[in-house]
């Protein structure tokens, strides 16, 4: 028998809506979750289910039948959210582009035309699987209709099918009868009234009793006197006055199977999506992998050459393997306006195009395991600046040509760090994604021709070498939009004078790496081994155990709220809690909690960082880490294999670690941090007058905080006092609620409100700023650094509270943090530029965060501290002092 799958739409789309994160919104701000997470859910019920045919059912907003017959019916219902129903038209179009049928009929309801669609499947010998997160329909239960309940929690979906069998288990009485149950016990989502005082459980007993209502009134005068009965006389006069209401209710309940549409489950059958416009959609909404997952393709025909970059070019396509030939092409490139260049990881293929004029193409593929004799090409080419060269991903590149002993030049755009400023919470760059998303543009995969034998013959590179080429004609369409882009939204400057030429500067500094001091790692991790066995023998004898797995959630429950009694905090699915937060409420009650804490402290330091740091440095004794820029939506650097940002500071055992970052004989560190920068940023950002005051005499900002919040002269500021006023100090920048600083600084939220409240009275210029901020990014959709910096915040639109004051957040600290950002990051390439005009020795190792490590002779030290001081200082004119400390040392726990 056929299967014919209807699915009630609203009812899917609103579990969607509410089950995936409700950030998902295309780069102009619109909406995406509900209709991403509706395709998913259909994805997953076509897998599971594989039926022949398919439609989508649709309520409407005109009154129905039930709403003419109740003037209630419904009314309690809230409306659909702004950000939903700005997404039902798109997801009607995508349905559409995936020809499926839709049905929706004004006065009738979408559950309606689910109950007529299955009672004409079953006349035509069809089975139905109806697909819905709302039980209304379980009446609609048959031998041939299949009822699939949806769920959807955390992005996971959850079905749930229901058979008369699997009812009649549930409810003990026959799927017809829920209408039964519903004109008893009423639904409050729909608002239907059914018996006052009827609750669910006596209504189900009376159904499974007596099977329908007309049953059980026909047996009024004598239901308490059956056996088991639930109705006792109280209940017995309410259904007797509820009487007209059970009926109403029993008719708003009903589905009606006689809906006027003309339906055949023939005219149904799945058919397959129509490419050109379903991927036309998918660009729009940015759903990119979903173009794979339906095996779509760029529109052909008319109009491809302008949907494919470079498509329109005749292009001349070789594999240079002579040094003759690579001279003829290097003063061919030389005189051009741009050359764009395709660079694979570590050098193993390099595709250069040359734009000789508006209509054709000249490319070259070279294979880096060819080069050989052609060494001093690659060093000419790539070191000219008179050649000017677009790429994507320059500081992948530029590390890689130093690994070469190549130096750089002449690079003028980089499509990849381009795109991350004009998205910077997309997560990802790689340029298939930013065809798809710019030109509607699919080039073939470079990954897949770097496959063994895959270029085939040297002489016969059409195939890779076309594929390749395509990847460079996108980056030079790509370098013509973004450039235009960025201009257009102002941040022109900030990508040609930070973004672009601080990738040479990351590159060199991962090239460059830290020196560890392996002996004083090793001897740091023979020391953690120890304290790690006393942690965990005082551990067994507190537990009274002989031994039991630290480590395992469960075992530590077991004996901490089990064994020695402690009062448990929270419960998770799997047992008791113990996390950080749990055995920091516990602290104080047995001493078991500050050796747990400090076991997990040094097993934390011993894995993470002693062994973790072992297994990655390299040969010459320098470990390299990554620095990723394009990752943080506030243009933070992070920095990762490994990540030397999140080296503990706050612990003896932290300040340890740094030990063992070291410099090498004869020379030493120089570390230059900014002084509370965030907070002079507040201070000129608000225009705070008592800030820029307290700034400018160089007076302790905390102190003078403490002496506000707490009400007394600064000479009586107590450290305690001075502690709580930075917590609200930096609080203020990250958007904190008086519940969150009341944790921080253990004190009662209201005490906490007072603090607040005693901040912003002395510094009414940071309230107003405030205010001004987040109501200027609900009108114009984004907030901006001093530099440029956009961060887009669509999550002030949502109706949702949780994501509406996560907005807030956003836009009171992104400009904060992303001025901060750009403010390092100009001092990183100032002070490099310096360091290489004054023909120092002196090279960046390291920044973290505000911090700045120049690795230098121990005899240019003193005169690196000056230049380094005088360059970060000197990057923004502030209302205030911008100030660097500067110090040197032979290890960074020296120098810091």
């Amino acid at each position: 028998m056929k299967k014919l799958m209807v699915i009630d739409g609203n009812s899917i789309v609103n579990r969607a809506f509410y089950g995936v994160s409700q950030n998902l919104t295309t780069r102009e701000g619109q909406p995406t979750n509900a209709i991403f997470g509706f395709l998913n859910i259909l994805n997953k019920l076509l897998d599971d289910s594989q039926p022949d045919a398919l439609c989508v059912t649709f309520d409407r907003a005109a009154p129905t039948f039930r709403h003419l017959a109740y003037e209630g019916y419904k009314a309690t219902r809230k409306g659909m959210p702004d950000e939903l129903a700005s997404q039902l038209p798109l997801l009607k179009q995508v349905l559409g582009a995936m020809n499926i049928p839709m049905y929706e009929l004004d006065g009738w309801e979408a559950d309606d035309l689910i109950g007529t669609i299955s009672v004409k499947d079953r006349a035509a010998g069809w089975e139905t699987i109806i697909v819905t997160g709302d039980k209304d329909s379980l009446q609609l239960v048959t031998d041939t209709t299949t009822v699939k309940l949806v769920s959807t929690r955390m992005g996971r979906t959850d079905t749930r099918d229901m058979t008369p069998a699997s009812f009649r288990e549930e409810y003990g009485f026959d799927p017809i009868h829920i209408i039964d149950l519903k004109a008893l016990m009423g639904d409050a989502s729909d608002n239907i009234p059914g018996v006052k005082g009827v609750g669910e459980k006596t209504a189900m007993a009376l159904v499974q009793l007596y099977g329908s209502i007309d049953c059980l009134y026909d047996h009024m005068p004598d239901i308490c006197m059956a056996p088991s009965t639930p109705a006792k006389p109280g209940v017995v006069k309410k259904l007797a006055e509820g009487k007209g209401m059970a009926r109403m209710s029993y008719d708003l309940a009903t589905i009606h199977t006689d809906a006027p549409i003309d339906f055949d489950p023939e005219r149904n059958l799945r058919q397959p999506p129509d490419n050109n416009a379903l991927y036309q959609l998918f660009l729009d909404l940015e759903f990119a992998k979903l173009i794979d997952k339906y095996h779509l393709a760029a529109p052909q025909g008319e109009g491809e050459a302008q949907s494919q970059p470079g498509a329109e070019d005749s292009c001349t396509t070789e594999v240079v393997t002579t040094q003759v030939r690579l001279k003829e092409l290097l003063a061919l490139w030389s005189t051009k306006d741009s050359v764009d260049v395709l660079a694979l990881p570590g050098l193993d293929v390099i595709c250069v195009e040359c734009r000789l004029n508006e209509k054709e193409n000249h490319a070259a593929l070279f294979l880096a395991d060819k080069f050989q004799g052609h060494n001093e090409f690659l060093r000419t080419f790539f070191a000219d600046p008179d050649i000017k060269k677009v790429t994507h991903g320059l500081k992948g590149l530029w590390r890689s040509l130093l690994a070469e002993g190549i130096s750089p030049a002449g690079f003028v755009f980089d499509t990849e760090v381009a795109a991350y400023l004009l998205a910077p919470t997309d997560g990802s760059y790689d340029l298939e994604k930013l065809g798809l998303t710019y030109f509607s543009f699919q080039p073939a995969k470079a990954g897949d021709y770097l496959a063994e034998g895959a270029f085939g013959p040297l002489a016969d590179p059409v195939g890779p070498a076309a594929a390749l080429t395509s990847h460079c004609a996108l980056i030079g369409a790509l370098h013509g939009v973004l450039e235009k882009r960025l201009r257009e939204l102002e941040m022109w400057d900030l990508y040609e004078t930070i973004e672009l030429p601080l990738c040479s500067v990351l590159a060199e500094m991962e090239a460059e790496g830290f020196l560890i001091d392996r002996g004083a790692l090793v001897s740091f991790g023979e020391m953690l081994t120890q304290r790690i066995d006393q942690a965990q023998s005082r551990i067994y004898e507190l537990a009274g155990e002989a031994t039991f797995n630290i480590n395992s959630t469960q075992q530590l429950g077991h004996v901490l709220f089990e064994t020695l009694g402690l009062p448990p905090v929270k419960k998770t699915k799997t047992g008791w809690s113990t996390n950080a937060e749990v055995l920091d409420k516990l602290r104080g009650q047995h001493p078991i909690i500050d050796e747990i804490l400090e076991y997990r402290q040094l097993t934390k330091l011993k894995s993470t960082y002693v062994d973790g740091l072992s297994k990655v440095i390299g040969p010459d004794g320098r470990l390299r880490t990554s620095f990723q820029n394009t990752v943080t939506a506030t243009g933070r650097l992070s920095s990762t294999e490994p990540n030397l940002q999140n080296i503990p500071v706050r612990t003896q055992l932290g300040a340890e670690l740094r030990k063992m970052f070291a410099a090498p004989a004869g020379r030493v560190l120089v570390d230059a941090d900014y002084s509370q920068i965030e907070l002079r940023l507040l201070a000129h950002m608000a225009g705070d007058s008592a800030m820029i005051d307290g700034f400018k005499s160089g007076a302790d900002i905390h102190t003078i905080t403490a002496s506000q919040v707490f009400g007394v002269r600064p000479e009586e500021v107590t450290p305690s006092m001075r502690r709580s006023a930075k917590a609200v100090n930096f609080g203020i920048v990250y958007g904190i609620s008086p519940f969150s600083l009341s944790q921080d600084i253990g004190v009662s939220v209201q005490e906490a409100k007072e603090y607040m409240d005693k901040y912003f009275a002395h510094y009414s210029g940071v309230r107003a700023y405030m205010d001004g901020v987040v109501e200027q990014a609900k009108q114009t959709g984004f907030v901006a650094t001093l530099f440029g910096r956009r961060r887009w915040v669509p999550e002030l639109k949502s109706s949702n509270f949780n994501t509406r004051s996560f907005g807030e957040r956003v836009a009171l600290n992104a400009p904060i943090q992303g001025t901060a950002a750009d403010i390092i990051k100009l001092a990183m390439i100032r002070v490099r530029d310096r360091l290489r005009a004054e023909g120092l020795k002196g090279r960046l190792v390291l920044q973290v965060h505000d911090e700045l490590i120049v690795e230098c002779p121990a005899e240019e030290a003193d005169r690196i501290c000056s230049l380094v001081e005088e360059e970060m200082e000197g990057v923004a004119a502030l209302s205030v002092p911008l100030l660097a400390e500067t110090h040197a040392g032979k290890s960074w726990a020296d120098a810091h």
